[in-house]
């Protein structure tokens, strides 16, 4: 049976060593069809692109050893017109996915390591008449590290000239992950240092330059084309809102039954798109192909998370943790299976994820974290209606925002809070709430003057810990109005209470007191009957607890009774 390849990216080292290999050969094709002279493929991480990268290298590269015998077996082979340009011509290859430096000395320095690697897997053009004297000695340079920053940012252009000029055929440039470094950018502070030398190595290499037969990028994104790729009319991004190439990155159904059939596992079909598929790419449904081949592999352990776990995810938990009110009120949506309707735009520039919310949807949905279940164009610009993916990403959610609602209160105090709660221990519930408001308006706000945030963490934090046991609904209408929060009972033969909350600030325009405060607010819920949406789920009035809370400032009163 064949060994999973696990974190395995380099195509000849899976075929030759019999790994199981999901063909994606065919993509040779359409790459060759599409007609375009440089294109980028943004995808998520872990979703193949860096195999499918090492594979065009070994269709494409001209070199002493003939490796068409690694796709004798595949569907390209089949596609007989399309062997003449396998190992036809010089090929530069780099990959940027390990480019993960703290500031930007490391970066440059790790860049230059990735470039000199690559001339120096062609050093045999030193030995040629192909470049003259003053090329060979700047070559040296660049392979010792010992090159000015001019010539490395010129380093791909001039490699492809040098390369086109020996072995008299225009080069395939092929860079793998190319946004890295500049990801890296803008989480570390060095974005601008890291866009200018980008845009320069990048632009050199792609841009007029006659030695170029195929420019061929991936990433995780589209960086603006006015911050990297600037003057390239030869450009064209094929996102995954579009259907070109949308099978080749993430695995398809029938290829999951293949492969489950394969190593007879025998989890039901539902049971894996449920933590695994969802992603729509173009016209594809497509599973996670790192979390399948890890559950393949260690299937006896379940169904668990396993693609969100690869990387720190780091920039993905800044945009969230550092969202607004309303979008965490969105946040909150989603993880309760509900979508959200967002303008999305693939142009995306990293500056404008500090300041830009419609910037930050559209980096979760290229990202992975998102998926699109409906299109449509409203004043010119694309609408799409997103949901999270699956449970595996919806997991990932959980524990972010469980990283945000710890920042304000120690898990031990939150869970024993909680506990309080709904073992109907309201004193301790109210003691340890206090104390949470206390910490959160800190965390939150410095001035202690938006109790909402307050309520927006107390939320989240019950959709998360509760949500097992409970459904914790917010702002929904019921009776003659909206309650801020309730908790219902899953299973409501158990015995748990329901309950309702009323959470309101001191209005200092009516200049009410913080007790006349609470007293409206429990008013409220008798009034504008709270309790019809818990009744109607099957509670008697007697299980149904109603909490109203005052808040002015850091400053709490709480006061509850059960409804009679």
């Amino acid at each position: 049976m064949k060994k999973i390849p696990i974190g395995i990216s380099d195509f000849k080292k899976i075929i030759e060593n019999s790994y199981y290999y999901i063909d994606k050969s065919l993509l040779v094709k359409d790459i060759l069809d599409i007609g375009s002279e440089t294109i980028l493929i943004p995808r998520p991480r872990r979703f193949g692109k860096t195999l499918n990268i090492s594979m065009l290298k070994y269709y494409f590269e001209k070199s002493e050893k003939d490796y068409s015998y690694l796709f004798k077996e595949l569907l390209i082979w089949k596609e007989e017109e399309y062997q003449k340009h396998q190992g036809r011509y010089p090929v530069i290859f780099l990959t940027f996915k390990d480019v993960n430096s703290s500031n930007f000395e490391l970066c440059y320095e790790h860049l230059k390591e990735v470039i000199a690697h690559e001339y120096k897997r062609h050093d045999y053009l030193l030995k040629s008449d192909s470049i003259d004297e003053i090329e060979k000695n700047i070559y040296i340079n660049i392979m010792s590290y010992t090159a000015t920053q001019s010539n490395y940012e010129n380093s791909i252009k001039n490699l492809s000239q040098y390369l086109s000029k020996y072995h008299n055929e225009n080069v395939i440039i092929l860079i793998d992950e190319y946004d890295t470094p500049v990801q890296q950018g803008f989480l570390r502070g060095y974005y601008n240092d890291i866009i200018d030398f980008m845009r320069n190595l990048l632009s050199g290499a792609l841009k007029d330059n006659d030695n170029l037969e195929r420019g061929i990028l991936t990433g995780i994104l589209r960086v603006a084309k006015e911050s990297i790729f600037t003057g390239l009319n030869n450009f064209e991004v094929y996102s995954i809102l579009k259907h070109e190439f949308s099978s080749y990155f993430g695995l398809l159904e029938k290829e999951v039954e293949d492969m489950l059939k394969y190593y007879e596992i025998a989890f039901t079909a539902e049971d894996i798109k449920s933590w695994y598929n969802g992603y729509i790419f173009g016209e594809s449904v497509i599973y996670n192909p790192w979390s399948m081949l890890k559950f393949v592999k260690d299937h006896k352990y379940g169904l668990i998370p396993h693609w969100i776990n690869t990387s720190s995810n780091s920039l993905v938990k800044k945009l969230i943790i550092a969202g607004g009110q309303r979008f965490k009120s969105d946040i909150e949506k989603l993880i309760k299976g509900e979508s959200v309707e967002k303008v999305i735009d693939d142009n995306i520039v990293f500056g404008d994820l500090d300041n830009n919310v419609e910037a930050v949807w559209s980096f979760l949905l290229f990202t992975g974290y998102l998926k699109v279940i409906g299109k449509k164009i409203k004043n010119k610009r694309l609408w799409c209606e997103l949901k999270i993916p699956n449970l595996e990403v919806e997991y990932f959610y959980e524990e972010t925002i469980m990283e945000w609602f710890k920042g304000s209160t120690t898990n031990e105090k939150m869970e024993e809070m909680l506990e309080g709660l709904i073992n109907g221990d309201i004193m301790t519930f109210e003691y340890y709430f206090k104390q949470f408001v206390i910490n959160t308006m800190s965390y939150f706000d410095p001035t202690g003057e938006e109790p909402e945030r307050v309520y927006q963490a107390f939320v989240l934090g019950m959709l998360v810990n509760l949500s097992e046991d409970y459904y914790a609904k917010s702002n929904r209408e019921s009776g003659l109005g909206r309650y801020d929060v309730a908790l219902i009972p899953r299973e409501i033969e158990k015995g748990q209470k329901g309950i309702i909350f009323e959470l309101k600030k001191v209005n200092p325009v009516t200049k009410e007191t913080i007790e006349e405060t609470l007293a409206i607010a429990m008013q409220q819920m008798d009034r504008k009957k709270y309790d019809v949406e818990l009744i109607d789920a099957g509670l008697k009035r007697e299980d149904i607890i109603k909490i109203a809370v005052a808040l002015e400032g850091k400053e709490v009163l709480m006061n509850y009774k059960a409804l009679t």
